[in-house]
């Protein structure tokens, strides 16, 4: 695992530049502000036309696995941040094929993969990955993503050069980025508590979506898709050989992933998918797994019983950790190791974890993706009084409740509801997945910061629209798989473990695995009321009863409490002080609508006043701070004088 990032030079005719240290101290720059990603190594290639730089954390082939690593004559060269979990069996083809290797590194690999299929190596590539390749002799540098979207990257084009790294601080490193909000993206972290897949918070910075390419030759980015989700879903499939098959997917993608030449472990929440995913290394392993929990004091929040239950069931060498209410005091580093806004407030017990874990081993397997491709989101089914509203025999009870929405004042007791249930069911789920809707985002934004681009939710409805053959359960799973998964998800664990220095890996979203879930029809997940069915019937070969039984929590924190507690102030000073009211984003008066309606109990706000918070948090980092302090010094939880 490591952090990379490059840039590369326009050339559209004759030798390209030589900037030699210029080029070699912009990329230390770039690669310094990322050393959390990669503690171990730093290594770097310039070259003219190329700057290639990592920093890396020794996960396989600890003596020779030092990047940059080229082909044979030194004309292919790679960064690589991932792992490749089928290197051996690749590396045996390409060996055959008459390839000679120096290392023993899945990198490696991959430079002769290249070498051997162009373009079409990263199909065969079964893993998660962002990398960069530079093809001398095409003077063309290429970028790719996994397909699900486990590890990022960034990018930008700016005077006449591609920069591109793992996160967002190393093109903030070399000045590539100015200090300009995308407004479009501050709605969409409005919206849905996260930035767009494509776009980031600043404006000209780039992600590279899951599942592409991107070729840079002759001055100019072209994006290509190189893998897409299954379309279809079988009719129907037999129980016992669904079951049967997913269970020899699932046993193979966690010993695949159990590859490693450092201590290994495990996050286990106490929920059926990391429990099912620690029963499988149990069952794989010769000696005890090292698993990780994380608990709160409020019961509701609280899944240390069930981890310890499933952790005595396989012989777990068990370790945990209570966060109390003072995790505010790591907001700040949260904040400056996200780079861009980012409102999951589970973002705080992932640090508390990938911590505690950090003590003990260097890689852990965790259980995420089983939610989004096996249906195991509460909002999956419809809500007992959505649905006693649709039973209702009244006609045209639809758009009456619609017409009565838009007739009740904003906030008016019944209004939210009335308008929901006058929706259809693809209005319904956008609007169970937003926070500031279209109409929030109308009365918080000031009209300058208000985009003039199709709003958010717009993409939601055209990634529901594509998957309109299939059964309306399977649509809102497979639009959470390409949104809420690779965005807020994926986007949590990665920086939250890779600011400890810790890989984390996915057995669940391994893209075998992924395929043969949404090849399965929406029978076999979600029926008669119960969600996760074939996951459950895995389990059942696995795990004790009572962790079947077990009512789904969520890895989620008590943020109402903790609004109304003792760290009320902490709250409401910054987001009340003067130097944020002043900043012209956001109208004054409705931020404190909110804060007064949450803190009187009246409504419950929680969730929108942390991103109005997070929001606060990232600018003083990002875009008050001087330039050079961005990437090391996080804001202070403390307001400015009023």
């Amino acid at each position: 695992m490591c952090g990379i990032a490059g840039f590369a030079d326009t050339v559209t005719g004759g030798a390209p530049p030589d900037r030699g240290d210029t080029d070699r101290a912009l990329l230390g720059a770039m690669c310094a502000v990322i050393r959390h990603r990669g503690p171990d190594d730093e290594g770097i290639r310039v070259e003219p036309g190329v700057g290639l730089g990592m920093r890396r954390l020794s996960i396989i082939d600890l003596a020779t696995g030092h990047q940059p690593i080229a082909n044979e004559d030194g004309t292919i060269w790679i960064v690589f941040n991932g792992e490749i979990y089928n290197y051996r069996s690749l590396r045996e083809q390409l060996l055959a094929a008459g390839h000679a290797f120096t290392t023993t590194t899945d990198t490696e690999v991959i430079v002769h993969a290249y070498e051997q299929w162009g373009a079409d190596a990263f199909a065969h590539l079964r893993g998660m990955f962002g990398l960069a390749i530079w093809d001398r002799r095409q003077q063309t540098l290429w970028l790719a993503r996994d397909r699900v979207g486990i590890k990022p990257l960034y990018y930008i084009e700016q005077g006449g050069r591609l920069f591109f790294g793992s996160e967002l601080k190393s093109l903030i490193a070399a000045g590539a980025v100015t200090r300009e909000i995308d407004r479009f993206a501050l709605e969409h972290y409005l919206a849905f508590l996260y930035t767009p897949a494509d776009r980031a918070i600043l404006t000209g910075v780039r992600k590279l979506p899951p599942g592409h390419l991107l070729r840079w030759s002759g001055g100019r980015a072209h994006v290509i898709r190189y893998w897409e989700p299954p379309a279809a879903e079988a009719a129907s499939i037999d129980d016992r050989d669904a079951v049967d098959l997913l269970e020899d997917q699932l046993q193979d993608a966690v010993r695949s992933h159990m590859v490693s030449d450092v201590p290994l472990g495990a996050f286990l929440s106490g929920g059926l998918d990391s429990s099912i995913v620690v029963a499988l290394m149990a069952r794989t392993s010769d000696r005890p797994v090292r698993t990780f929990s994380i608990g709160f004091d409020e019961p509701a929040y609280d899944e240390l019983e069930a981890a310890r239950l499933v952790a005595g069931h396989v012989g777990a060498e068990h370790h945990e950790f209570v966060v109390r209410p003072d995790a505010l005091a790591i907001v700040e580093q949260i904040v400056s190791h996200f780079d861009e806004p980012f409102a999951d407030p589970s973002a705080i017990p992932t640090w508390y974890v990938s911590e505690l874990a950090r003590r003990h081993v260097t890689v852990v397997l965790s259980g995420d993706g089983g939610d989004e491709l096996f249906g195991g989101y509460d909002r999956y089914l419809p809500h007992p009084r959505v649905a006693q509203f649709d039973r209702l025999p009244v006609p045209g009870r639809h758009p009456l409740a619609a017409a009565a929405g838009r007739w009740l004042p904003r906030g008016a007791r019944g209004q939210r509801f009335l308008a929901h249930v006058g929706r259809d069911a693809a209005a319904r789920y956008v609007e169970d997945v937003s926070f500031f809707t279209p109409a929030d985002r109308a009365a918080l934004l000031a009209p300058a910061w208000q985009s003039d681009e199709p709003p958010p939710e717009q993409r939601f409805y055209d990634l529901l629209e594509r998957s309109g053959h299939l059964p309306f359960g399977s649509r809102m799973m497979r639009l959470d798989f390409e949104t809420y998964l690779p965005e807020d998800v994926l986007t949590k664990v990665d920086r939250m473990s890779m600011a400890h220095s810790i890989e984390s890996r996915v057995p669940l979203l391994d893209h075998h695995v992924v395929e043969c879930a949404l090849r399965l029809p929406l029978s076999a997940k979600i029926r008669n009321g119960q969600r996760k069915r074939i996951l459950r019937q895995v389990a059942a070969r696995l795990l004790p009863e009572a962790v079947l039984q077990k009512k789904k929590q969520g890895f989620g924190v008590p943020l109402a409490l903790w609004f109304r507690g003792r760290l009320r102030e902490a709250f409401t000073d910054v987001l009340q002080s003067s130097r944020t009211r002043q900043r012209g984003y956001f109208d004054p008066r409705e931020v404190g609508r909110l804060l007064e309606e949450h803190l009187a109990g009246r409504r419950d706000h929680d969730w929108r006043l942390w991103q109005l918070l997070m929001f606060e948090l990232w600018h003083r980092a990002y875009v008050d701070a001087p330039a050079h302090d961005t990437a090391s010094s996080g804001p202070a939880l403390v307001a400015a004088p009023a």
